[in-house]
């Protein structure tokens, strides 16, 4: 049995991105389409489209006010642009113009559209439409090409009758078939529904003090953590997180606890219990100084001489609510961060920790892990594993939960 749009869509947050070809009215019908199949729907229109079609008929499809203007004092107060980027779980421009391929090729940000589309992690697929000329032209086909290139999905466009009463390619695909070409890449969100389910997830790094001025820390941007959160809310479930010292807005519907240190962490950690599952995605730091000196610690006046830290191990939150029998938790998963030797760490910490699953990635790689928008894991359980290939945090935080919701129910 195929998956359906229903299937892959449903509970998904498009970003629709109207561009100004006469092809925006079938942009209607996409909104439709992909209401119909359990969508939410955004709009942001270029001032070209709004000459085609009235920003009003997508409010009155989609149910949301349309985005025009990066000069719309009432959403950008609070840097509306950056939200509904970061809102999206996938970005779909239809019709995409000649000239607007081209903005996106080159990285222009000159308006909402463009620069959602370079401020955005979400994957992006294009829908193109314009004279059959241009879609031949060698700039239109080098920009195509390079979009492909960095992972951007084309859709289209079809031959057939043009606006201007020629034949060619060109044709902005059929609506159906742009709703069944994006629900066709993304993951099915599948594995039962998270309503009343309680899931406690940590996120981000810890900073182990030094002194006022000074402190050992990692590289956790908390972007995995944040992604896990949203991704399990859109599914119903309650999310406590917990988070180190990240600069993240707070997910909707999450109770959010902020901490510094791994101590601070394990005590809000079983403050927080019972729970029904435990996501250990922040990066806990492994030491701490014995001590903080309470003042700024000033350099000898020997150049030659060296600092010495006295440093004691931090609590192992992980192990230890992995160890509790008396906190309810039916599931608890970890992350193991490593520069070598992946699966075999990976697979260690699975045991030593008792955990029932425990998710790798490779980090020390540009552009994934720690600090990326974009990441790339094996997860392990006793018994099996699975690859997730590299792609935005947030479809590997749908592909992770759909695969905790499948543990659960095991």
């Amino acid at each position: 049995m195929g998956v359906s749009a229903e299937d892959t869509l449903n509970g998904r947050r498009i970003l629709l991105c109207v561009g100004g070809g006469i092809a925006a009215y079938k942009a209607l019908e996409v909104v439709r389409r992909l209401r119909r199949a359990g969508a939410q729907v955004q709009v942001a229109m270029t001032a070209g489209a709004q000459h085609f079609v009235a920003p009003l008929s997508f409010q009155a499809l989609s149910g949301l006010p349309v985005r025009t203007s990066l000069w719309d004092d009432a959403a950008e107060a609070a840097m509306g642009h950056i939200e509904l980027a970061r809102w999206a779980d996938q970005v779909l421009i239809a019709p995409a113009t000649a000239d607007l391929l081209a903005k996106l090729t080159h990285g222009f940000a000159e308006d909402l559209v463009t620069t959602l589309c370079l401020a955005t992690t979400a994957p992006i697929a294009v829908a193109p439409a314009m004279n059959h000329c241009m879609w031949r032209h060698p700039a239109t086909q080098a920009n195509i090409a390079l979009l492909r290139q960095r992972g951007v999905q084309v859709i289209g466009p079809d031959v057939g009758l043009l606006a201007e009463g020629e034949s060619g390619p060109g044709r902005l695909s059929e609506p159906e078939a742009i709703v069944t070409a994006i629900s066709g890449g993304m993951v099915p969100m599948t594995g039962g529904d998270l309503t009343g389910i309680r899931i406690i997830i940590t996120a981000g790094p810890t900073y182990e003090d030094i002194d006022p001025v000074r402190y050992l820390g990692n590289r956790s941007s908390g972007k995995m953590g944040f992604a896990l959160a949203e991704s399990a809310i859109r599914r119903g479930a309650e999310v406590v997180l917990i988070s180190g010292p990240v600069h993240l807005p707070t997910p909707e519907k999450a109770v959010r606890m902020d901490v510094r240190s791994a101590a601070q962490m394990r005590k809000e950690v079983f403050a927080a219990m019972p729970a029904d599952i435990f996501i250990g995605a922040a990066a806990v730091a492994d030491y701490t100084p014995r001590s903080i000196v309470p003042h700024k610690i000033k350099k000898n006046a020997s150049e030659g001489d060296n600092l010495k830290l006295e440093l004691i191990r931090t609590p192992d939150i992980l192990a230890e609510v992995a160890q509790r029998e008396d906190i309810g938790l039916k599931l608890v998963v970890g992350f193991a961060a490593e520069t070598n030797d992946v699966a075999d760490y990976a697979k260690r910490k699975l045991a030593s920790k008792r955990l029932d699953l425990i998710v790798a990635n490779h980090v020390g790689i540009t552009g994934q892990g720690f600090e990326g928008d974009d990441n790339a894991a094996t997860a392990y359980w006793p018994g099996g594993e699975r690859d997730f290939a590299a792609g935005p945090k947030a479809r590997l935080a749908d592909d992770l939960i759909n695969l905790i919701l499948e543990r659960l129910h095991a």
